[in-house]
């Protein structure tokens, strides 16, 4: 019998290796950005064409390589960040397993130019699926310049796996904007396709982020600074009343490394504790220096998932000093959040000495003095104000023969809320009789055959959700017009999703008067939202289809109005009248689908009368 084990070919290794480095363009971008950073590089320039999948460029103006290492560097397993495995456990620089351009070259057409500064003449290496086309000298300035063209084309599989551009491009700007983020200190820049999407000049961390999520994210920041043994921690978390309904703006660095870490992010939550609302998610941007012989970082290929020696430490202090910088920073309540600040102390009188209060009295004054008022005493005074103001009363109510005020069978008085329970007075003297509206949630009908209880909220997202998709593709919703402009602040990732969904928004009833690169500018919205409502609507809608992550137009405009008929639908807790519960329920059933909400959840239920019996038995 022969042997079947046997040793595999370099190139299929590293294609098999690339399935753990690269996963899409994004991935590739990350590897590059991270050897632009080991070599010292100052600036940094990303160029991508189709959301990296015909063109990714790195150009950078680092150290740069020799000759030797620039054709040693696409060797599998070849690296200059350790030498032995007990680098491993302090390490410094992002990466060291020497892999990730033996990947990329293994399933794309790799061009590399570099020149370090003591060479005349720089080196240009041509790699085609793992196979070296051609190596020579050429004039290239110092650093390196790393081109990267066909991802995939020799995997179609893998290729064809790839989503549309726009979400590639999310990818890309997300990988981006963690490492730009982890070292301000450099300048970025991104192109796609010819336009610029990021231009980041060297800076401090504050300035990095409001360069990166708009102008307006700087009121938004509070910092955070403390130094322990264990662990030193310096960023900045978002106060309370800017907190999302979306994860989006969550960054966690250790080391200056990208992290993803549940427990610690739990950490942040608990401190933000009795100051968000239900279902937000507080921003931040923090940073965690340890020892790096304290963590393990070679635990996952992307280098995302970190292991710490201790975590509950690390979640004890992360915990104390966001809650300290809440509070020291007044975002917090304290103990006198009663105080009145007119009782504080001005500045002026800090060192002022205290003198004894002057009191002045007036000897001529004589309470019981007559003194005339208008022909009255001051008693006689009072007597006849009070009078008059007892009488004013009962000013413009005529007394008829029996003395009694004709006028009260035209008082009006003010009716009571609608209080939800199903017996509850007014509820009960409904028009027709055929609704009823339960704890404000749940709209009660009756049927030949028994009781039918809808939900109110899943119902009208359902009428909303069939009226959207026919708005979206076959006719334009009815907009009504603001009076004054409505300008709103998003990053620069969601900028490009909403030009991307933009026609379709101005078919439901939004109008769109300018689109900058971090702001867009509403003069009009659709009928059935109030303008208080749209930046929360618009919010939850680019999170739901960044969640979602849409591949096709038509899930696309699916997941569009999914949203908005979520955010736009009548909330449980909202009392209804017999008009209005009425006109929900005929509308639910002329829908073409009344039994399910957009989100397949069921919106109403039936009881019997049969299932009534069997209840008393």
């Amino acid at each position: 019998m022969t042997d079947v084990i046997h040793l595999l070919p370099d190139h299929v290794a590293n294609q098999i290796a690339a399935g753990e480095v690269v996963q899409r363009p994004a991935s590739v971008i990350k590897e590059l950005l991270e050897n632009s950073i080991d070599a010292g590089a100052s600036q940094i320039r990303v160029l991508v064409k189709e959301a990296g999948k015909i063109l990714i460029q790195v150009t950078d103006n680092g150290n740069g390589m020799s000759l030797t290492d620039a054709r040693l560097s696409f060797e599998r397993h070849a690296t200059s960040k350790i030498n032995s495995a007990e680098d491993l456990f302090s390490l410094r620089t992002k990466g060291f397993r020497g892999e990730a351009l033996a990947s990329i070259a293994a399933i794309a057409h790799v061009e590399l130019k570099t020149r370090r500064e003591e060479d005349e003449i720089g080196t240009c290496i041509k790699i085609e699926g793992s196979e070296v086309v051609s190596q020579e000298p050429c004039v290239t300035p110092q650093g390196t310049n790393i081109c990267v063209k066909n991802l995939f084309y020799n995997i179609p599989a893998r290729r064809n796996f790839l989503k549309s551009d726009s979400v590639e491009l999310r990818h890309i700007i997300d990988e981006f904007q963690r490492v730009a983020l982890a070292h301000p200190g450099i300048q970025f820049s991104l192109f796609h396709n010819g336009s610029e999407l990021f231009q980041l000049p060297g800076s401090n961390l504050k300035q990095r982020i409001v360069n990166i999520f708009g102008g307006k994210t700087k009121e938004k920041l509070v910092p955070v600074e403390e130094e322990t043994e264990i662990v030193k921690i310096h960023g900045f978390v978002g106060k309370p009343e800017f907190a999302k309904r979306s994860r989006g703006e969550q960054f966690f660095f250790v080391n200056d490394r990208f992290i993803k870490s549940p427990y610690l992010n739990h950490a942040v939550v608990a401190s933000f504790e009795g100051l968000l609302k239900d279902k937000a998610y507080p921003g931040y941007f923090l940073y965690l220096d340890v020892n790096p012989k304290s963590i393990d970082i070679n635990i996952h290929p992307t280098k995302t998932e970190v292991k710490f020696d201790d975590e509950h430490a690390l979640y004890t202090i992360l915990r104390s000093a966001i809650k300290h910088s809440l509070g020291q920073f007044n975002v917090a309540p304290v103990l006198d959040f009663d105080r009145d600040s007119s009782m504080d102390t001005p500045y002026g009188f800090s060192q002022k000495g205290v003198t004894p209060p002057k009191v002045e009295v007036d000897l001529n004054f004589n309470p019981f003095k007559n003194d005339t008022l208008g022909g009255y005493s001051s008693s006689n005074y009072r007597k006849v104000r009070s009078a008059a103001s007892w009488e004013s009363m009962y000013t413009g109510l005529e007394q008829n023969e029996q003395g009694r005020a004709s006028s009260f069978d035209q008082v009006e008085f003010e009716s009571e809320e609608v209080t939800g329970n199903l017996f509850g007075g007014s509820e009960d003297k409904q028009a027709g009789g055929t609704t009823f509206q339960l704890n404000k949630k749940y709209i009660v009908s009756t049927l030949k055959s028994g009781i039918l209880v809808i939900d109110q909220h899943r119902a009208h997202s359902r009428i909303l959700y069939e009226e959207l998709l026919k708005n979206i593709t076959v006719t334009s919703a009815v907009s009504q017009q603001l009076l004054f402009p409505l300008a709103l602040q998003f990053s620069t990732n969601e900028m490009e999703l909403l030009k991307e969904i933009k026609a379709s928004l101005e078919n439901t009833g939004f109008i769109f008067s300018e689109l900058k690169k971090n702001s867009v500018e509403i003069t009009g919205i659709p009928t059935l939202i109030s303008e208080s409502e749209v930046a929360i609507l618009l919010e939850q809608l680019l999170s739901d289809l960044e969640n979602e992550v849409p591949g096709s137009g038509f899930s696309q405009v699916d997941t569009l109005s999914k949203s908005l008929a979520k955010g736009m639908a009548v909330k449980s807790g909202t009392a209804l009248n017999s008009a209005e519960q009425q006109n929900i329920v005929n509308s639910l059933f002329a829908c073409k689908d009344s039994s399910l909400s957009p989100y397949n959840k069921p919106i109403f239920i039936t009881l019997t009368v049969d299932e009534l019996d069997k209840k008393f038995m």
